[in-house]
């Protein structure tokens, strides 16, 4: 059996024998699996009324325990996105009710952002359908190929520095 990686592959290994191409067979995969999983997720989290992004908030400041808040430096250091861009997100969130931007007592230029009572509603509602879903995505994989998949990628995140912030 074989996928469209294996046929470029192929391809040029007939136009150019003089190049090994056994990365594009890894490299190639991951990226055309993200595309996929990116509108797979993005079309799940849409039936919910929920961005990525925002599915992204609710769940950083969902597992940050209660009260369910995060500065908004802090915020920035779980995510990998721009103060501007994070301002937009917050922006629209508070729109929809799901957060809310309180001033610290102590500092009032430390802004938090915290979950409102319908975005906590929302988060424990749609997080176990959003699991299920990321599970429906690997359904071809028994279980100790994920965790060799799973190890994989941890090996290649680290040598990248991808390390949990302290």
């Amino acid at each position: 059996m074989t996928d469209a990686v294996d046929a470029v592959i192929e391809q040029w290994g007939r136009e150019r024998p003089d190049i090994d191409f056994w990365p594009v067979g890894i490299v190639g995969r991951l990226l055309r699996i993200s595309r996929m999983w990116d509108k797979e997720i993005k079309d799940f989290l849409a039936g919910h009324d929920l961005e990525p992004g925002e599915f992204d908030v609710l769940s950083t400041l969902r597992r940050s325990g209660a009260p369910y808040e995060l500065t908004a430096g802090a915020f920035l250091k779980t995510s990998l996105v721009t103060t501007g861009a994070i301002t937009l997100r917050v922006d629209r969130m508070q729109g929809k009710g799901l957060v809310v931007r309180t001033r610290a007592e102590s500092d009032r230029r430390s802004v938090k952002i915290r979950l409102t009572d319908h975005g906590l509603d929302v988060i424990d509602r749609v997080l176990p359908l959003h699991i299920a879903n990321e599970a429906r995505l690997l359904q071809a994989l028994d279980p100790e190929e994920r965790e060799r998949l799973a190890a994989t990628m941890s090996t290649v995140l680290q040598s990248y520095g991808d390390l949990p912030s302290a």
